[in-house]
């Protein structure tokens, strides 16, 4: 039996289409877009031609990414990522393609590079449409001739490499020029309403068997909250505030207020007034699944003793109502 108010989330007829053998290793969901896109995996699963993977910061390209790799022939291989936007731009061609011996100065030791690490398997480059012209001018003469070189070797050798990149939508996506390739795009949380839910019951039972909790459910006003949300940081902001509200909740029902998400109707607090009772009700959650013990809750929200106790002090919460 549910608890009154509360509904238990059960996404078993979403689409649960397993990337590995852990449970977050899933991509989940019912719309007809989530469908489109795992059909598109699929298909692009069964071919070694590039694959570009399009869609707004947080919507899960690099999820759909690893589906791919793991769907593939070369899913017992390495799955390498190259992060364009993480990487400085002097050392990109070297970190893409390698060098040999001496060519930075800094650096002088021989480089492989992602591709050469990526033998085998698949190289994820995120943010490709950061990666300098001439990089990607020289990547796509490597994926046509099958071969590539390193910075500062004469040596041709053979590109054994999947490779996959993903662009953020709303920016002009390069091309792998005449290659054939797919592209699988990737709408917007906000544009496949249908999904919010089956994700927040995922992420739920994620986090839940990750801090041995296990969670009642989501009461029905932050149901309704969930889907009325316009989740500009789309799936990666989702599952932020499902981790955060169920280290508030613990084994109790994750209401709105715990998700900090705002129901029809009620007046919406300052931001001070709001920091001070998330502060109130992360430090209540804490203490009590931690017996009271002030090092173990601080451990815990990863902050000095000293600080999290002034944190406490400030709420007014007696640690030791809850020992």
């Amino acid at each position: 039996m549910n608890e009154p108010g509360v509904l238990r989330d059960d996404a078993a007829s979403a689409i649960d289409r397993s990337i590995g053998r852990r449970r977050g290793d899933r991509i989940v969901g019912v719309s007809r877009a989530t469908q489109d896109v795992v059909e598109q995996a699929v298909a692009a699963a069964g071919s070694d031609l590039p694959v570009s993977i399009q869609g707004p910061a947080g919507s899960g390209k690099d999820h759909v990414a690893r589906a791919i790799h793991a769907w593939s022939k070369r899913g017992s291989g390495p799955l390498v990522a190259l992060r364009c936007a993480a990487t400085a731009q002097a050392l990109v061609g070297r970190e893409l393609f390698g060098c040999a011996a001496s060519v930075y100065p800094t650096l002088p030791d021989e480089h492989d590079g992602a591709l050469g690490r990526a033998a085998g398997g698949t190289l994820l480059i995120d943010d490709y449409d950061q990666l300098p012209v001439a990089l990607r001018t020289a990547l796509t003469t490597a994926l046509a001739d099958g071969r590539y070189q390193r910075e500062g070797d004469g040596t041709a050798r053979p590109l054994r490499a999947r490779v996959i990149v993903t662009t953020v939508e709303a920016r002009p996506a390069p091309s792998f020029g005449d290659l054939p390739h797919p592209t699988i795009t990737i709408a917007p949380l906000a544009e496949r309403i249908e999904d919010i839910l089956p994700l927040a019951a995922h992420f739920l039972r994620l986090f839940g068997d990750e801090d041995g909790i296990e969670p009642v459910g989501f009461t029905v006003d932050a149901r309704n909250s969930l889907a009325a949300e316009p989740w500009p940081g789309n799936v990666r902001e989702l599952a932020e505030r499902v981790r955060q509200a169920l280290r508030l909740a613990g084994s109790g029902a994750i209401s709105a207020e715990a998700l900090m998400l705002s129901i029809d109707g009620e007046e919406v607090p300052s931001f001070k007034e709001a920091k001070r009772a998330f502060e109130t009700r992360y430090v209540v959650g804490l203490l009590r699944r931690c017996g009271g013990n002030i090092s173990r809750a601080a451990r815990l929200a990863k902050k000095d003793r000293k600080d999290f106790y002034d944190v406490i002090r400030r709420t007014g919460v007696d640690p030791a109502d809850f020992r």
